[in-house]
């Protein structure tokens, strides 16, 4: 298990689940981006990957919640899927690289993989990494799936890399997080838990050792006690907000 030290970075800031969204503001948008950034927080977003194998900023493996049309995320072209509307707004999905450009080192970035079990992630492993290679921004990558954090390792290790965990969200990828194996073949530099499950002794365990623990999805004044309560830093949106 990696013994280097997590950049200081990562438990200075609150992060906003998805940027800064409300009605009228997609989540996984440059104007939640924005709203992020006025308010003084971090960004967490979420990468799909494009048919053309672009990094694209959305969270769904399907298009209709967010925009309305049928289909996968994954089999359209990304000039494609910045052609669509989110939640009827004049916002849209935008390639990381774009996201990169607007954010452009103000606030730091928790930029989550998504993936699947069985899915081909390295290869969106890569094009993130190939983007993060000139930002000149804080930065760090994570995922459900320990495949991602390990490509880190191998491929671009100077990345700050982390395993988002869950026991309550069904994923596949449910209770990974306690697996030793998976921890030592992964070594993340954090984890981030299911605020649900930050009880856990795995948790505590981890937190105990000096390593950073993140928690999401800080939704209610409850669960934002929570939070403060058991985890460095939080990663949050609507009432869970400060």
């Amino acid at each position: 298990m990696t013994a280097r030290p997590a950049p200081d970075w990562l438990t200075a800031w609150e992060y906003a689940h998805r940027g800064l969204h409300q009605e009228g503001v997609p989540e996984n948008s440059l104007a939640a981006a924005e709203g992020a950034i006025a308010r003084g927080m971090g960004i967490e977003c979420d990468i799909q990957r494009s048919r053309d194998d672009h990094p694209v900023v959305f969270h769904d493996w399907e298009l209709g919640r967010l925009t309305g049309e049928t289909g996968q995320t994954g089999e359209q072209a990304a000039e494609a899927l910045e052609a669509l509307r989110l939640l009827g707004t004049d916002q849209h999905p935008v390639r990381l690289a774009t996201f990169l450009e607007q954010v452009a080192g103000r606030v730091p970035l928790l930029i989550e993989i998504k993936s699947l079990p069985g899915y081909d992630v390295e290869w969106t492993c890569a094009s993130v990494a190939w983007l993060l290679d000139t930002y000149s921004g804080a930065a760090a990558v994570m995922s459900f799936d320990p495949s991602v954090p390990m490509w880190f390792v191998e491929n671009a290790p100077d990345t700050p890399r982390g395993l988002v965990g869950t026991d309550s969200l069904q994923n596949g990828f449910e209770g990974v997080w306690r697996d030793p194996d998976a921890i030592a073949e992964a070594q993340p530099d954090f984890l981030a838990i299911d605020v649900r499950d930050l009880e856990r002794p795995e948790a505590a365990a981890w937190r105990a050792s000096g390593r950073p623990l993140l928690t999401w999805t800080v939704r209610s004044p409850e669960t934002r006690r929570a939070g403060l309560a058991h985890a460095d830093a939080l990663i949050a949106e609507g009432a869970g907000l400060a």
